[in-house]
């Protein structure tokens, strides 16, 4: 077990510095000015632009300026905002537990609907089955941002059952508020990990082990929670792991779109400012809890099923 943490430690480190070098080189190929953005979008005299590049290191060597970026991110001072001018680490913070509640919320929902809609369909007859499977495959088709369009005017504009815009205030407000985007946002996912629970379980359903356990006249439930769930658990939980990973890049959609000022919002608005001090910090942070919730659900996999854990040793 130390051996297998230590070799996902050392993948995570290893995306990571990878992904920093990337997002870091693409920005940088981008095309633009970035002093001339500095400056305030002016066009200020050469003194003025030559102070600016060598206060940020813009006329230093790209191995070099990576190293200055890299270095102020280890030390938590990736710098300040190119347009509000404002320390990133505060922008972040102030928006990152917005996020990670909306987050929370959509996993709520694709963990608990999603599997539980899926285990439905593994065991029920072909007509639940087949209107679940229609379902899914629409959920699946369905982009967010048309997703969160149907549902602003279903149930914000003509029902008002909840608001259209913002992220709230206090906690059941800001639930009432995020309802809508995370419907929106897990819409997808939530259909992906109910197909990958129905497949699961009706292997499990048709395997020896599960057979032989009908044979000896084991109870339904019985065999269906030990034999059937404890076996399809492993792939479900490493979907599931991969999705909620996966929502966190997914914000932007569904925070542009209802008013959410969130990670996602900022991320999106900064591009669009060229606000590149920002993008790179928000991006690498994405790719960042990316790669941590895979590698913890790995991790949970292993201690769950120790067959795992000897197979990848």
């Amino acid at each position: 077990m130390i051996l297998f943490l230590g070799r996902k430690l050392a993948g995570l480190v290893a995306t990571v510095a990878v992904a920093s070098l990337v997002i870091f080189g693409a920005l940088y190929l981008a095309p633009g000015d970035p002093a001339a953005l500095l400056a305030g979008g002016h066009q200020p005299n050469p003194a003025a632009l030559a102070e600016i590049r060598a206060r940020y290191h813009l006329d230093d060597p790209f191995l070099l300026q990576y190293w200055h970026w890299l270095s102020g991110l280890l030390t938590g001072d990736p710098g300040d905002s190119m347009v509000l001018k404002e320390p990133v680490t505060s922008l972040i913070a102030a928006r990152l537990p917005t996020t990670g509640l909306l987050v929370a919320y959509a996993s709520l929902l694709i963990l608990i609907l999603g599997v539980a809609s899926g285990i439905f369909a593994g065991v029920a007859g072909k007509a639940v089955d087949g209107v679940l499977t229609v379902t899914t495959t629409v959920l699946m088709a369905a982009p967010a941002f048309v997703a969160a369009i149907l549902l602003i005017w279903v149930f914000a504009t003509k029902l008002s059952w909840f608001p259209v815009y913002g992220s709230g205030t206090g906690f059941l407000d800001r639930i009432h508020h995020l309802t809508l985007p995370a419907l929106a946002l897990s819409g997808g996912y939530l259909a992906y990990v109910s197909r990958i629970t129905r497949t699961e379980v009706r292997a499990e359903l048709t395997s020896d082990h599960v057979a032989a356990a009908r044979v000896r006249g084991l109870p339904r439930r019985h065999v269906l929670r030990r034999h059937v769930l404890r076996n399809a658990a492993p792939p479900i939980l490493a979907v599931s792991g991969v999705t909620v990973a996966a929502l966190f890049a997914g914000t932007a959609v569904a925070e542009q779109a209802f008013g959410v000022s969130g990670l996602g919002s900022l991320l999106v608005q900064s591009a669009a400012r060229q606000d590149m001090v920002v993008v790179q910090a928000i991006a690498l942070l994405l790719v960042a809890i990316f790669v941590l919730v895979n590698t913890l659900v790995d991790v949970l996999n292993a201690v769950l099923d120790p067959r795992l854990l000897r197979e990848r040793s």
